[in-house]
């Protein structure tokens, strides 16, 4: 069996298996295996690959009966699908996630009072930290929060950040997810699924539990329900069925005990909300919402949402029902105010902070967006308000046709694309094809937050970039995920 010295790399399993000049996960650059490693690649040497193909397969039909699945809006053949799982963990040390876990905390309490100041004083505005017009020209920026009171400062009680690792080993971010985050779900069925499919090489690590996550979400949320509500009503307000995430609406309801309603279960009354029920109306005190801004009230926001509830914003407004996340936090996750976290560190707590931001170009700047429109086979082009992996382009994967209508898109509306260099993301080792081949990764761990304490489960989802050289790792983009492994 391996040892830490022993070479691998070459031998099955791993004769596929090659080193670039990305950071490895398993492998230090001369092919020797990382501390961590050592004993998943002892028994993955003692598995043949029937063995190996088995357990994936086991896998695989567990995400089937369970009907874990998420939705690609834009193929036409069949938009639901199985969420691709790799067999493999991916093992974070101690050291490694203590650095993660500090620099997050530090980053959500900084992007809170951001928040917290930006509907209401302005300082940060004032003293000329951020402009004001890239503010005031994000399209989720809330004019109607302005001066509203959120219980606790809690404006993100509920993120996703993105973490990427560069190839000398540092952690990251490469974007924060604050206005209705997701994935959870399938850090946490990923968990399930491991401990079923590889138990004996589970139980030989020590392995930080992450299936307490449901309760410290519904202690988040009962924490945030109006003072005079001691036993608060707590609902999970869904688009419904046909939503991309409707797999982890309906998972995460069931581990909060909570119930799970759309918009027409819901109705405003002399600003309160109430739930339809066999029984009567029942009054709503919280509302963990996983609809967008656009379209939670037909009366404030768009008028043709029928995916909302009339008169919703006037009952938080009087302070009457609380919404998780609240109203107006994606002007905080907007990818162009995203450049200036650093700085929002460093004005609100006096704190450099612990994990870097990734550096990017605004194309809002003159000098900045004519370097990104020269450099366009180099950089990764993203929309400020999008995600999963959409209107974003990869240069040096990218034809000139691509870069043409990129370019035509910035001149037309600069405001609305960044670029950033075309990062090195690190690798791990994926069971694909029957082989193991290494493959990008990134790692979104979930952060709650109530306004006093900050909570992070140790591990997160980590996103495996399945088409081999790929780069992106959203699920939409043909990306699956992997269990993440905290060691104690």
């Amino acid at each position: 069996m391996p040892e830490a010295t022993d070479p691998v790399i070459g031998q099955p399993p791993f004769e596929n298996y090659t080193l670039t000049n990305a950071y490895d996960e398993m492998f230090a650059p001369d092919g020797s295996i990382r501390p961590a490693y050592i004993e998943l690649a002892r028994r993955l040497c003692s598995l043949s690959p029937d063995e190996l193909q088995q357990r994936q397969r086991y896998a695989d039909l567990t995400f089937l009966n369970q009907g874990i699945t998420f939705t690609v809006y834009s193929n036409e053949a069949g938009v639901e699908r199985i969420f691709p799982y790799d067999l493999l963990p991916r093992i974070l040390t101690t050291t490694e996630w203590q650095q993660i876990e500090s620099g997050l905390h530090q980053r959500i309490v900084a992007l809170n009072e951001f928040l917290r100041d930006l509907y209401h004083n302005e300082y940060i505005l004032r003293d000329g930290i951020i402009p004001r017009h890239l503010v005031y020209s994000c399209r989720h920026y809330r004019r109607e929060m302005r001066g509203l009171t959120v219980p606790r400062g809690a404006y993100t009680a509920i993120v996703g950040t993105d973490l990427v690792r560069l190839p000398d080993g540092q952690f990251v971010v490469l974007e924060d997810n604050l206005r209705v985050p997701s994935g959870v779900s399938y850090m946490l069925t990923n968990r399930t699924v491991m401990k079923r499919a590889l138990p004996l090489l589970f139980s030989a690590y020590g392995v930080r539990p992450i299936d307490h996550y449901g309760q410290v979400l519904l202690a988040t949320l009962r924490a945030l329900a109006p003072a005079h509500r001691p036993e608060p009503t707590i609902v999970l307000l869904t688009p419904g069925v046909f939503n991309s995430a409707y797999f982890e609406h309906t998972f995460l309801a069931r581990q909060m005990g909570i119930e799970l309603v759309e918009g027409r279960d819901l109705l405003a009354h002399n600003n309160i909300i109430y739930m339809r029920t066999t029984k009567g109306l029942q009054r709503v005190d919280v509302i963990y919402r996983r609809i967008d801004d656009d379209f939670l009230d037909p009366m404030t926001f768009r008028p043709d949402s029928v995916l909302g509830v009339p008169g919703l914003f006037n009952a938080y407004r009087a302070g009457n029902v609380v919404l998780a996340n609240a109203i107006g936090t994606g002007v905080a996750d907007d990818k162009a105010i995203y450049s200036y976290v650093p700085a929002i560190i460093r004005y609100y707590l006096g704190e450099d902070p612990i994990l870097p931001n990734v550096p990017t170009y605004l194309c809002d700047r003159p000098d900045e967006r004519a370097y990104v429109l020269e450099h366009l086979d180099e950089l990764v082009v993203k929309a400020v308000g999008e995600s999963g992996g959409y209107d974003m382009l990869i240069g040096p994967h990218s034809t000139r046709e691509e870069q043409a209508q990129f370019a035509e898109r910035i001149r037309a509306n600069p405001r609305n694309y960044i670029a950033q260099p075309t990062l090195q993301l690190s690798r791990a080792p994926c069971f694909v094809n029957g082989v193991i081949e290494p493959r990008h990764v990134d790692l979104r761990p979930f952060v709650l937050f109530d306004g006093e304490r900050t909570t992070i489960v140790p591990g997160g989802l980590t996103r495996v970039a399945l088409r081999r050289g790929s780069l992106v790792v959203n699920s939409s983009q043909g990306g699956g995920s992997k269990d993440t492994w905290v060691l104690y």
